[in-house]
This record gives C-alpha cells, sequence and structure tokens, in this order.
C-alpha cells in the first residue's frame, strides 16, 4: 500500500520491489509492471513511478530492455539483502550497542539475550 506519509512516494515504489525481490515475488531476470502499470494500480502519476524505476536502476536492482521494459538485475536480491543488513546495524544494532555502553550493560549480557532468543524461537 502507498501512504502519502511515509515518505516519497517514488520511495515507496522502490521499496515495493525491493520487497518483492526479498520475498522471492519477483526473481532476477523477471519484468516487472511497467511505469504505467503501477501508476494506475497505485493510482499514481507515471512520472512519480518512473523515478522510483530510475532509482532502482542507479542501484542496480532493475536493468531496462530496450522496446521490451525493465527486469530484475541479476544478483538484485543479495544486494537488497546486503543493504538493509547495513541498515539494520546502523539503525538498530549500532545504537543498541552504544546504548549498552552509556547504562553500563556488557555486551555479554545482551549476546546471552539474543543467544535465549534464539533457543525460544527453536523450541
Amino acid at each position: 500500500m502507498i501512504s502519502m506519509n511515509a515518505g516519497p512516494i517514488y520511495s515507496q515504489i522502490a521499496q515495493r520491489i525491493k520487497d518483492d525481490i526479498v520475498s522471492g515475488k519477483l526473481h532476477e531476470e523477471e519484468q516487472v509492471m511497467s511505469t504505467n502499470q503501477y501508476a494506475s494500480f497505485y493510482q499514481i502519476n507515471p512520472a512519480t513511478t518512473a523515478k522510483g524505476f530510475e532509482q532502482l536502476e542507479e542501484e542496480g536492482i532493475l536493468y531496462m530492455k530496450p522496446g521490451i521494459g525493465m527486469f530484475v538485475s541479476r544478483n538484485a536480491r543479495d544486494k537488497v539483502l546486503a543493504e538493509r543488513r547495513q541498515q539494520f546495524f546502523a539503525k538498530i544494532v549500532d545504537p543498541m550497542i552504544e546504548e549498552a555502553y552509556k547504562i553500563g550493560m556488557p555486551l555479554k549480557e545482551i549476546i546471552a539475550r539474543l543467544e535465549q532468543q534464539e533457543g525460544a524461537k527453536d523450541s
């Protein structure tokens, strides 16, 4: 779903496509809907959709086959996962470690908690 409050619409389109790649809804070398199809589906301006596609093309996630359309690049899933891992550490893990240091919590305690959660998940 596209939301007017969740950042630029073109970024939401790009994120939606990345989500589809990570989830396996879109595969390498698979054609994605055209900008007009996306625009019609989400009831937005085709130029906005095109901007999202351009972003993905610049990132190497999509590529254009002239006269045919946009396709998912080889290794696109790996690229998106690497980006998300990096974001996960930058937005979640690094601030958590910084806060742990501030409150005097040893990292061993955090690791033990994570291992406990992993064990509970496996049960």
